[in-house]
């Protein structure tokens, strides 16, 4: 068994080194700034990356929760994505981004990377019925001989989804939760778990080690990281992860 470590950069976006790859979800490199896409709410992020993209290093893959969403792939995670770097993402993801390298996955398909099955979860990015206005999203299930099995779940808000994963992967042991409870203009709800429903899928999944990330950088991340920490507080399951600073999840 290798050692199974997350680098969080900031935002959704992390580094994972797991079974011997490195794998970046969600990939948002950009500075500070504001961005809107027409028919889209102003996104403001208000913090840069831990480090510069073209100090990334060696990339063998990227899990992309989908791509509509500036807080979730941005200019400079497009430059990445153009480099060639397999990604694992939606089917609309798939089609409307350049190249061949973005591989779109319904939810429970497989792909594998080397040594790693990766399998694609169903993902809501808010509330029943939000899917017309935010579009598709996935999760990510990775799994490797001799290795932890480990949840992604991308931009989700829906635990009765994560029951459906929990039944289907009834051994994962680290969960890597899009949590902050994100919100915008013209939908009254969170678009991805609020603090006390990152613990309660923590609870579900059975994990013994979660990394919150998603509550930081971005002005429409409803609730902190510090109310993340007190959501699972006394669990002893979060996993702190200063930005940029490697940590071991084993």
């Amino acid at each position: 068994m290798s050692t199974t470590t997350i680098t969080w950069i900031g935002g959704p976006t992390a580094v994972l080194e797991y079974a011997g790859l490195r794998i970046v979800t969600d990939p948002t490199f950009d500075p500070p700034g504001s961005y809107q896409d027409p028919g889209e709410s102003v996104l403001v992020k208000t913090a840069g990356p831990a480090f510069d993209r073209s100090d990334l290093g060696p990339v063998d893959a990227v899990l992309l929760s989908h791509h509509g969403h500036k807080d979730n792939l941005d200019y400079e995670g497009l430059e990445l994505i153009a480099t060639g770097v397999p990604t694992l993402s939606t089917r609309d993801a798939a089609a409307d981004l350049f190249g061949g390298s973005v591989i779109g996955l319904d939810s429970w398909e497989t792909h594998d990377l080397g040594p790693v099955t990766v399998t694609a979860v169903p993902a809501l990015h808010g509330p029943p019925g939000s899917e017309r206005f935010v579009g598709p999203v996935t999760g990510f299930v990775l799994e490797a001989a001799g290795e932890p099995t480990v949840y992604v779940s991308g931009d989700n808000a829906s635990i009765p989804l994560v029951e459906q994963i929990a039944s289907r992967f009834p051994d994962v042991a680290i969960a890597v939760l899009f949590a902050g409870a994100a919100r915008v203009a013209g939908l009254d709800a969170a678009l991805t778990l609020t603090s006390p429903d990152a613990a309660r899928a923590a609870g579900i999944l059975g994990a013994r080690a979660v990394v919150g990330v998603h509550t930081e950088d971005w002005t429409h991340f409803s609730e902190s990281r510090e109310q993340l920490e007190a959501a699972f507080a006394g669990t002893g399951l979060l996993v702190a992860t200063p930005r940029g600073v490697t940590v071991s999840l084993d």
